[in-house]
């Protein structure tokens, strides 16, 4: 049962599956569809690299304007803070920094709305964030002109507003490639360092500006330097040797060295006495220090945005190689395909060829050959065609195969043409032998019938002479069919038609229900009566036999221009149009043979024949109403002038 039904399961058929091209494409697109897959995920990988690459550059480019603001932040920072500490030398250079603090920011907004598309969401969001605390820098600047805020409270402001920059800068940052992710990491480091020694600068610009500390200061001054160095630690982790050296080289300038001895009498001064250190003089080495840091930071950040360029360079060369490889993936897969099926497809095309060429000219002429030879002709040689070139081992047995039939083919046909040829000479020599002795009898039947008187018995004759006319055509019917000529009547002289169709009449079993309807004078040549008498006689019976035994069989003969023409026309059944086809086909000499026909068609295999041999037209057509009529056209050469004196017959 379960292999009943496993024999009944048919999987779908794929589009292509019934060609030999298409079973090689889908034979060769699986391994060719997972090669593209890997390659797809090759190309999205390095697509991946590629835009983190950008996101990356534009970040850092980005990042750089922001460091750029948070620097002119810190240096507005420390100025006002030294100028509320007392130092009211510094009020033109507050004036002067804070117009240098609003083109950064002018140029952080136009750098944020060019670089949008490039930038992360998170990274872009974050910066747009931090601009918020800097709308009140305005209100701020008012109060300090008036005198009406103190400085804890502007550091703080200024302080919050420059931590939101360099905590913005952190947020969304992309990864990238491990050293383009550490160069982020040292960069937003050393920011935070930078930071710590700006807010130094200022926190300890207004210390000194003021000669001590105050309450709480000195606590943020020793804070601020922590932060710092915890950030340079963290900095000098991921920072290379190089940027590490320019790091170092900062802190062993002058200036550096000189804020060292600053800060050595700021931790003195932690009890609240008095500080003699220039505010000038430490804003200024400040300052060079700040600067120096912001180049390192310059440069960390180019560093970065080198590295992003040439990471996303070569995403951008790998990028390219993997589509390539997928092209050529795609161009050897469609070659294999082609070469493959072409290398099958040209072999079965040339096999295709050659059986056509067997069933269409080489075999039928070679079986026609062995037919028309004669009987001890040997069957036709082997022609020795070479085998097909380059072809698969399977291929090349179904060559031998497609051979090995025509070989049996041909033998087979040797074989039913000697079959047919013992039966057609039988047929012959029994047509023969029968006419010869009907012939003898109805010479026989003729001498009684002159000798009897008795009318009884003179009609029993007359019954048994047209019995045996009927016999000696049928005899004469086989040998037709077998190809042979029937020599034993023939006429010197022209006949009318009229005789002839009366001859054809009284072959025929029931001549009473013939009706002679109108004949048109006209005489044939005496060498084809018997032959145009025979035609006739078939038609006649065929007439008869497929008509109601009331119903009449009606004979007509015209002239037609050159040619004579003859209608026999019965009223019976009729016949379908498809066999009305056929019979005019077997009648025309187009039909199968009559060794393959039916026994009930081979009546009109008898009519081609003689209608070939008197190159006559013979057809049949549906009689108007009902039945069959058959149509004779005898040809000019057939056909004698018109005797005047024969009259027209009548029925």
């Amino acid at each position: 049962m379960t292999g009943n039904v496993l024999t009944t399961l048919r999987l779908p058929a794929l589009p292509g599956w019934n060609s030999i091209r298409g079973r090689m494409a889908i034979v060769l697109a699986v391994p060719t569809c997972l090669l593209l897959v890997l390659t797809g995920l090759g190309v999205a990988d390095r697509a991946a690299d590629w835009s983190t690459a950008r996101e990356t550059e534009a970040h850092v480019g980005v990042l750089l304007h922001v460091q750029d603001l948070v620097r002119e932040l810190q240096r507005e920072r420390g100025l006002t803070n030294g100028l509320l500490g007392g130092a009211d030398e510094y009020r033109d250079d507050v004036r002067a920094q804070r117009s240098r603090t609003d083109d950064a920011r002018s140029t952080v907004r136009a750098a944020l709305s060019k670089e949008s598309g490039d930038l992360p969401g998170a990274a872009s969001s974050a910066l747009e964030a931090a601009q918020v605390p800097l709308a009140g820098l305005a209100t701020l600047r008012t109060e300090v002109d008036s005198g009406t805020v103190d400085r804890a409270t502007v550091l703080t402001t200024y302080t919050k507003a420059v931590t939101a920059l360099i905590d913005a800068e952190s947020a969304g940052a992309p990864s990238g490639d491990r050293r383009t992710a550490q160069g982020v990491q040292a960069l937003q480091a050393l920011a935070r360092a930078t930071e710590a020694v700006a807010l130094e600068r200022g926190s300890l610009n207004g210390v000194f500006a003021a000669k001590r500390f105050r309450s709480g200061e000195y606590l943020d001054f020793t804070e601020i330097r922590a932060t710092r160095v915890a950030a340079l630690g963290q900095f000098r982790e991921l920072a290379t040797s190089a940027q590490e050296s320019a790091l170092d080289a900062a802190f062993k300038a002058a200036a550096a060295r000189r804020i060292t001895g600053y800060e050595d009498k700021a931790e003195r001064g932690a009890d609240g006495s008095a500080l003699d250190v220039a505010p000038a003089r430490w804003w200024a080495d400040m300052t060079t220090l700040v600067d120096d840091l912001h180049g390192v930071q310059k440069r960390v950040g180019d560093d970065v945005r080198a590295r992003a360029e040439e990471t996303g360079s070569a995403a951008t060369r790998e990028l390219g190689g993997f589509l390539a490889l997928g092209a050529l993936i795609l161009a050897v897969a469609a070659a294999l395909a082609v070469i493959s099926a072409r290398s099958i497809t040209r072999p079965l095309g040339a096999l295709a060829d050659e059986a056509d060429a067997v069933a269409g000219t080489r075999l039928p002429v070679a079986v026609r050959r062995v037919q028309e030879a004669g009987p001890d002709t040997p069957l036709p040689a082997d022609d020795g065609r070479p085998e097909l070139p380059g072809t698969a081992r399977e291929i090349t047995r179904l060559v031998a195969a497609l051979r090995n039939v025509e070989r049996t083919a041909v033998g087979l046909a040797a074989e039913q043409a000697v079959l047919r040829r013992n039966s057609t000479e039988s047929l012959a020599s029994l047509g023969r032998r029968n006419q010869a002795l009907l012939n003898r009898q109805l010479g026989l039947i003729t001498t009684l019938e002159s000798q009897e008187l008795d009318p009884d018995a003179l009609a029993e004759l007359f019954e048994l002479d047209h019995l045996a006319t009927r016999m000696r055509r049928n005899a004469e019917s086989l040998l037709v069919l077998a190809g042979e000529e029937s020599p034993a009547r023939s006429w010197s002289r022209t006949v009318t038609v009229a005789e002839v169709v009366q001859s054809a009449v009284s072959e025929v079993e029931q001549y009473r229900r013939v009706a002679v309807a109108e004949i048109e004078p006209c005489r044939v040549r005496g060498h084809c009566v018997a032959e145009l008498s025979h035609l006739l006689a078939e038609l006649v019976e065929n007439a008869l036999m497929f008509s109601p035994p009331q119903q009449p069989v009606e004979i007509y003969g015209w002239r037609d221009a050159g040619e004579y023409c003859l209608a026999v026309v019965d009223r019976g059944i009729g016949m379908t149009t498809e066999r009305l086809a056929h019979a005019n086909d077997v009648l025309s000499g187009k039909g199968a043979s009559p060794h393959t026909s039916a026994t009930r068609f081979l009546g009109h295999h008898v009519v081609g024949a003689l209608a070939a041999r008197l190159a006559a037209h013979v057809e049949l057509r549906p009689t108007q109403g009902a039945g069959v009529t058959a149509y004779v056209a005898l040809p000019a050469g057939l056909v004698h002038q018109p005797d005047s004196s024969t009259a027209v017959v009548g029925g």
